[in-house]
Parts: C-alpha cells; structure tokens; sequence
C-alpha cells in the first residue's frame, strides 16, 4: 500500500521531501480508491490552483505556513496545525513563504 517511503522505521515526514525553486513538488505515499496520501513542498509564491476534489482533504502542515482557500474562507495554516478542505468546494493552496503538508484524501 505504501510506495516511496521506508517502512519499519521512524520517519520526519517533512525531512522526506525537498524544496525545490520556483516549483511545487510532491510525493506520493498512498493512492488507491479508498484514500490517498500525498508530501508536498511548496517553494515562495507557488500555489495550486483552486480546484475540487470527490473527497474530504485533510492537511496537516509540517514545515512553515501555507495559505488555504475554501470557497471564499482564506486560512492560514502553520507548522503543526491541521484543517479539512470538503470534498466539492473549490479550494487552492498559496505559499507566500516556503512550506510543506501532508494531504490525505478519503473518498
């Protein structure tokens, strides 16, 4: 079930994905149709654009702040905190600094 992470030992998940300029990377942990687990690092000023998704996401901020857009709340969600963006309302994901989440999706 899990892919591109080490198993049987304790991880940092934010050590487990690198910034990389001008871009959003990302990792993927977990991806059936059931949930999906997915590391990302945002560098300065990138984002993802506001789209929807068939499930519950929930982000849980492992390095720096992100901004989050839900419908038209704005949430700024740092080092430690959680939220949950419904499934079927449009959200997007800014970085005015650098930062990374982990999003797990339950459809």
């Amino acid at each position: 079930m899990y892919k591109n992470i080490d198993k049987n030992k304790i991880l940092e998940l934010k050590k487990e994905i690198n910034y990389q300029v001008g871009q959003v990377v990302s990792k993927t942990l977990v991806q059936n149709d059931v949930f999906s687990m997915t590391l990302f690092a945002f560098d300065e000023n990138e984002e993802i654009a506001t789209h929807k998704t068939s499930g519950d996401a929930m982000v849980m901020v492992l390095d720096g702040e992100g901004r989050f857009t839900i419908g038209d709340d704005i949430h700024f969600v740092k080092q430690g905190e959680t939220l949950i963006m419904p499934k079927d309302i449009p959200h997007a994901v800014f970085a005015s600094k650098s930062f990374k989440m982990l999003l797990i999706i339950s459809y």
